[in-house]
């Protein structure tokens, strides 16, 4: 499949001290407000439906874990969607929040190479009725979860149904002994960090590629879910 991933570098000022908790929430507002510049992406936005975009923290990341007032910081938005990287890129420059004002947006493409593994640079979130999968379910149960989420994405993007008897990692590993908490409306919210070695069959390769674009697992146009990648 001829996967295509954008990535948009966005420089911000902060008008105000951001905590490093608080973070994704607020980049979060500052795209939120783009849809709502335009005609037709707020039905983008509201729809209760794959985003197929991903997006990092800010950095430099501060010791104290506060991103202060009045620094310069840097953060990355990724899509598998051509137009959505035009509309951030376009969209976005010279946006601002109470919190957050955009400098300079600047679009590139991913070039495409055999992926090693893939590992989260934002915590990836399952969530489940019982509450974090941790407390009350194995690890197979999460695992299942986190592929037929990537092959549900996939399937939904590109309107189509693979095969999916195959397998999408060798080995996944927890960087993390504790859930890792964040804040999203008030809740917090648990996650994990994760890395995963990929396997080297072709679906594996094309769900690891999109993933960069997309991310992994749940609440991905918040912020979370969104992985780099060791390259071969």
């Amino acid at each position: 499949m001829d996967i295509k991933v954008s990535q948009i570098e966005v420089k911000v000022y902060l008008l105000k001290d951001i905590t490093i908790q608080d973070s994704l929430q607020e980049i979060s507002k500052l795209i939120d407000k783009g849809f709502y510049l335009t005609e037709d992406y707020p039905k983008f936005h509201e729809k209760n439906d794959f985003k197929n975009y991903s997006f990092n923290s800010l950095w430099p990341i501060e010791p104290s874990k506060i991103y202060k007032e009045g620094k310069i910081y840097t953060f990355i938005i990724r899509t598998v969607d051509e137009n959505l990287a035009m509309f951030f890129e376009k969209t976005l420059s010279n946006l601002y929040t109470e919190s957050i004002k955009v400098l300079t947006t600047h679009k590139k493409v991913l070039i495409r190479k055999h992926i090693d593994k893939l590992y989260s640079i934002t915590p990836v979130i399952a969530k489940f009725d019982t509450g974090y999968w941790r407390n009350n379910t194995d690890i197979s149960i999460f695992e299942k979860r986190l592929k037929d989420n990537l092959i549900k994405k996939y399937n939904s993007y590109y309107n189509t149904i693979i095969n999916e008897d195959f397998d999408l990692f060798n080995l996944i590993a927890f960087q993390n002994k504790k859930p890792i908490s964040s804040s999203y409306k008030n809740i917090h919210i648990l996650g994990d960090k994760i890395s995963m070695e990929i396997c080297e069959n072709s679906s594996a390769q094309d769900l690891a590629f999109f993933a960069m674009g997309s991310g992994l697992l749940e609440m991905n146009p918040r912020g979370y879910g969104y992985v780099n990648a060791k390259w071969l």
